[in-house]
């Protein structure tokens, strides 16, 4: 089927917004599907469960996307480089779970993605926060001396983690938390970590991009799965593994 020349726009009126398939995501910009809409729980819920995420700039309509490919990581495949695990055993950082969910966001609202500059606005900081109240959206933090120094947020459906944004006010400090989160979801028995476009940054933890067919099947089982995972993350402290 041949992609539409133009997104499809969503009415921001309705309750919950549904998506059309996926496979009709404009190639340029890759991944573009549709355009308007609302930052409702609902609509977000039905979002991630398709594979689609919001991303845009403040200024602009809601733009909502599903790249092809799409970078993710399984948690039993997850790199640590040598310099990460020294890092780790040094534990220089006190991390935490769901401790500091609007700190976090704020944080990462602060820093640029790929040059555009601040995306994450204050409506996107409204919604995300409406869902971690609610137990979808979570978060890990990295602490130094009582102070926030590094971090990410992301949601969570079934067995499928869709991560959302990081940030590091010191040296490597959002690749720690983000390593002490796969170890945490390991054991939870989630499957998938979604980081929707590959990034340098990632690559260097295993992300890998797969074909968008193949990540929506993983998710469609994944996110229809249970996982061991509370509702409320509320852990006071993780600790990777000796190894």
């Amino acid at each position: 089927m041949n992609a539409p020349l133009e997104p499809a726009y969503l009415d921001p009126y309705q309750a919950e917004c549904h998506f059309p398939d996926v496979s009709l995501a404009l190639e340029e910009p890759d991944g573009l599907l549709a355009v308007g809409g609302n930052l409702s729980v609902e609509t977000l819920f039905n979002a991630y469960r398709h594979g689609v995420f919001p991303w845009y700039n403040d200024g602009q309509p809601i733009l909502w996307w599903s790249p092809n490919p799409r970078a993710v990581i399984f948690p039993e495949r997850l790199r640590v480089s040598r310099s990460l695990k020294k890092r780790l055993r040094q534990q220089r950082f006190e991390i935490t779970l769901d401790h500091a969910f609007d700190e976090v966001i704020q944080a990462c609202a602060n820093a640029r993605r790929d040059g555009l500059g601040t995306w994450i606005s204050a409506e996107m900081q409204h919604a995300y926060i409406e869902m971690h109240r609610l137990g979808h959206a979570h978060s890990v933090e990295a602490w130094r001396d009582g102070k926030l120094v590094g971090g990410l947020y992301g949601i969570a459906i079934g067995q499928v983690f869709f991560g959302e944004s990081m940030f590091s006010r010191e040296s490597d400090t959002s690749k720690v938390a983000f390593v002490h989160l796969v170890l945490q979801l390991k054991k939870w028995q989630f499957s998938l970590i979604d980081c929707q476009v590959g990034s340098n940054h990632m690559s260097s933890l295993g992300t890998e991009e797969i074909a968008r067919p193949a990540f929506i099947d993983h998710i469609e089982s994944g996110c229809n799965r249970r996982s061991l995972a509370p509702k409320q993350w509320k852990n006071p402290l993780l600790l990777p593994d000796s190894d």
